[in-house]
């Protein structure tokens, strides 16, 4: 028989080998680079479909060379339109990585809001507490970032800021129509600046935030806006295989951590009141916890398509 001590020294050393052995996919995972390919039906009967790129949660750092490279191999994608939406940066001198990475993208029609890792240095944190549930505690007091650069680098090639704002674009012959706040995990986001009915001469109505929280989305589906494009969830991250994400690291409900959705959740295409939802699991981490299980990084060419 076995001494209890020999027992509980084996399970603890197996248990390491387990561990060691999730941390080191987990990290393999946070480089496989995926494009998903989503069709959402919201354009007028007759129009010609739009190639929509969208793009999260980059989280870059100047020695993310990987990164850069499949960033920058999705401009052969020929998108009509590009939507950012938000954490570009993890790095002080990551604001020329991300553009030169971006490349031709940024002749490409787009539109962009920012995130918190946008205005903010990352800092060691537990990586424990991002399951956990939110304590409202924002990390702000790290130095800031060069964001304004990476604003006059995205508007300067005609990208439109849309912090807090609305706006206009004409793509492939549709009039779209756009609104867009400021980071709500931030609690920047100033709906009184954007509230109110969604153009309804456009072809097109879009919802722009880098955080899906409850608050936005319900304003922009009252709105009229057809659909609303959101990062910020990472997919949730940490995944458990046939179950999904554990956390959203919002008040958005963990099923609904990335993908094609509605919202509000219970609502059917054609519902007043409703739109459609699309959250990007993104393409970074942390840089100081940078791993994924069951969740791998992303960005997706949204098909727009005829409703019906």
């Amino acid at each position: 028989m076995v001494p209890l001590s020999r027992l509980l020294t084996r399970v603890a050393r197996a248990g390491a080998v387990v561990g060691a052995g999730v941390v080191a996919y987990a990290h393999v995972e946070a480089r496989q680079y995926t494009l998903r390919r989503v069709e959402v039906p919201l354009l007028p009967a007759g129009a010609r479909p739009l190639r929509v790129l969208h793009v999260s949660d980059i989280h870059m750092t100047p020695g993310q060379r990987k990164k850069q490279e499949w960033l920058a191999h999705l401009a052969g994608l020929e998108p009509d339109l590009v939507i950012n939406t938000g954490d570009n940066l993890s790095h002080r001198e990551a604001v020329p990585v991300v553009t030169d990475a971006l490349g031709s993208l940024l002749d490409v029609p787009g539109v962009f809001v920012l995130g918190s890792n946008d205005y903010f240095e990352p800092s060691l944190r537990n990586p424990v507490r991002y399951l956990l549930p939110d304590d409202g505690q924002r990390h702000t007091r790290t130095p800031q970032l060069p964001w304004p650069e990476l604003k006059h680098r995205f508007t300067s090639r005609g990208w439109l800021d849309l912090t807090n704002t609305t706006a206009s674009l004409e793509v492939g012959g549709l009039a779209l129509a756009f609104a867009g706040v400021d980071d709500p995990h931030l609690r920047y986001d100033r709906l009184d600046q954007v509230a109110g009915p969604a153009d309804p001469e456009a072809d097109v109505r879009l919802g722009v935030s880098h955080a899906p929280y409850l608050r936005v989305l319900d304003q922009f589906a009252a709105d009229g806006y057809d659909a609303v494009i959101a990062g910020h969830t990472h997919g949730g991250q940490v995944c458990v295989p046939g179950w999904g994400a554990l956390t959203t690291n919002c008040d958005l409900e963990p099923a609904r951590a990335k993908g094609l959705h509605r919202h509000p959740a219970t609502s059917r295409d054609g519902d007043p009141g409703s739109a459609w939802l699309h959250v990007s699991a993104g393409l970074g981490t942390s840089p100081t916890t940078r791993f994924r299980i069951a969740c791998r990084p992303e960005a997706t060419l949204l098909a727009l398509v005829p409703r019906g």
